[in-house]
């Protein structure tokens, strides 16, 4: 099991540590995050029961916007993720 997982991690890094990547490919891949990141948080956020949400009912929408106040402003994980976890827990208890 062990190689499973470990093989599939090894391989690029090893591959890639040999190559010279260009500047325009490390920009290109500097955008990956962000948009992994975005695919999996637009379902949770928009969508209530697989229907488009954008009301003052979504609370994790609600939930969403101080939580990116707070991470653009503090750049703290930990400050942005005891945000959405105390604002989701208001909502929930007063909507």
């Amino acid at each position: 099991m062990m190689l499973v997982t470990y093989i599939p991690r090894m391989l690029p890094l090893a591959v890639l540590s040999r190559i010279n990547i260009s500047k325009g490919v490390l920009n290109w891949l500097s955008y990956v995050p962000v948009a992994v990141l975005s695919a999996l948080l637009a379902p949770e956020l928009l969508l209530k029961d697989g229907q488009l949400s954008i009301n003052l009912t979504n609370t994790y929408l609600l939930a969403a916007i101080p939580c990116f106040i707070a991470g653009i402003y503090s750049k703290s994980i930990f400050l942005t993720v005891v945000t959405g976890m105390g604002m989701v827990v208001l909502l929930n208890r007063f909507i």
